[in-house]
This record gives C-alpha cells, sequence and structure tokens, in this order.
C-alpha cells in the first residue's frame, strides 16, 4: 500500500528541528525518541484530516487520518505518562489547527498566515519537546521557540518569492527587510549566535532572487539553510 503523505515538502524542516533544539534545550531522554515519532505520526495523520475539511473524498481522507493518527496517539502516551502536564501544549495547538481548517475549507492552502499557524505549532513543539525531561520551560527553550519562528517565517518569505510572488516587486523588498532585521534584532537582544544563524537565510533571500532556480532546486537549497541553522543555533544553546 502506497503510503499517502504530505506534498508540504518544507514542513519536514519544521517538523524535525523546532522539536530537537527544543530536546538540546534541555535534557535529551529516551522518551524523546517515542515523543518524535509520535508528533510525526500526528503530522501525517492531520494532513488528511485538514484535507477532510475540503469536502472531497472524505472517505478516503477519513481512511489515512484514521492509520496515522491511531499509532500517533500510542506513541503519545509515553510523554503523557511520564510528564501529564505536557498535554498543555497540545491544547495550545488547537486556535492555530482551527486556522489551518479554516483556511482549509477556503482552498487557502497557500495564504501567509495559513503558513505562520502552522509554523507557531511547529514552534510550540519544540516547547514540549524542551519541557519533557523536567515539567519547565528555561530560558534557551523560549530562544529556541522564538528563533524557530523567526527562521521559518523568513523561509516562508523567501520561497513565495522564489515562486508565487516572484513578480511581486513589494514583497520582494518585504522578505529582504525581514531578513534584514532579524539578525539585527537578536544583536541587539544579546545573542551573536543566533544572529550568524540567521545570516544565510539573509544572503540566499537576496542572491538568488530573481534567478532562474527551479522548484526543486529552492528545496534543495532551503534544506541546506535549515541544516546550517540548526548546527549554529546548537551553538547557542
Amino acid at each position: 500500500m502506497k503510503l499517502f503523505m504530505p506534498k508540504q515538502h518544507g514542513a519536514w524542516a519544521m517538523l524535525i528541528i523546532p522539536f530537537w533544539l527544543g530536546a538540546a534545550a534541555s535534557e535529551m531522554i529516551w522518551q524523546h525518541v517515542p515523543f518524535f515519532i509520535g508528533w510525526l505520526l500526528l503530522y501525517l495523520g492531520t494532513y488528511p484530516l485538514l484535507l477532510m475539511f475540503k469536502r472531497k473524498k472524505i472517505p478516503f481522507y477519513r481512511k489515512w487520518a484514521f492509520i496515522y493518527m491511531i499509532p500517533a496517539l500510542v506513541f503519545l502516551m509515553v510523554p503523557l505518562l511520564t510528564t501529564p502536564s505536557i498535554v498543555y501544549f497540545g491544547f495550545s495547538m488547537v486556535p492555530f489547527f482551527m486556522l489551518n481548517a479554516y483556511f482549509s475549507a477556503k482552498n487557502k492552502d497557500r495564504a501567509l498566515m495559513n503558513d505562520l499557524s502552522a509554523i507557531v505549532v511547529f514552534s510550540i513543539a519544540g516547547l514540549a519537546s524542551s519541557y519533557l525531561p523536567g515539567g519547565t520551560i528555561n530560558e534557551e527553550a523560549i530562544l529556541v521557540f522564538a528563533a524557530s519562528i523567526l527562521f521559518f517565517t523568513g523561509s516562508t518569505f523567501y520561497v513565495k518569492t522564489m515562486i508565487r510572488e516572484k513578480k511581486n516587486a513589494n514583497f520582494k523588498w518585504i522578505s529582504w527587510s525581514y531578513h534584514l532585521l532579524v539578525p539585527i534584532l537578536w544583536l541587539a537582544a544579546g545573542e551573536a549566535i543566533v544572529a550568524i544563524a540567521a545570516i544565510p537565510s539573509l544572503i540566499r533571500a537576496v542572491a538568488f532572487y530573481g534567478k532562474p532556480v527551479s522548484v526543486m532546486k529552492v528545496g534543495i537549497y532551503e534544506i541546506v539553510n535549515a541544516a546550517l541553522f540548526f548546527i549554529i543555533m546548537l551553538f547557542a544553546l
């Protein structure tokens, strides 16, 4: 049976990076493994679940939602049993899921607000990952949360300038201004290493704009950029 998988390839970096940076911000424990597997399956399950709001092929999407959601809940029982209060992070994701459902129902999946809502959800997972070992949120976890939101928001701006908004000059300046402002803000906050982690994003946002880069190459470059962000951020923790 061929797996029904999400088509948003950029979401994989958002799924992985905040979670494991959050773990690195506190302490990595064995419970992080089933937690991440459950988080992965939950993400896979929400994809067909959101598509059900389009009111097409509902039996097909419902089947795949159950296929992913049932084992997701089994794996997520591990962090729930060891740290029951972690459930509040799940509750905090619900309003953003509802926003994603709204945009799915309106067939506006590529809307900027829809992307930003998903980014917040993935970043909350980083907080939950950091919270798991000791039941507390430290300064490093908050740093990961903020850095993840700012990084992936910039990635969203950049991808749009390269594909859907590539002929929109105003959007180009929004993207460039944003990418320049982020490292400046981190420097002002005294986080020099995090500022350095934002520099590759600024360079690629300016250097690649207007170039004939294929969609596939845009994705590959974003994987490289996300890997650089992850590695540099480890030094900030």
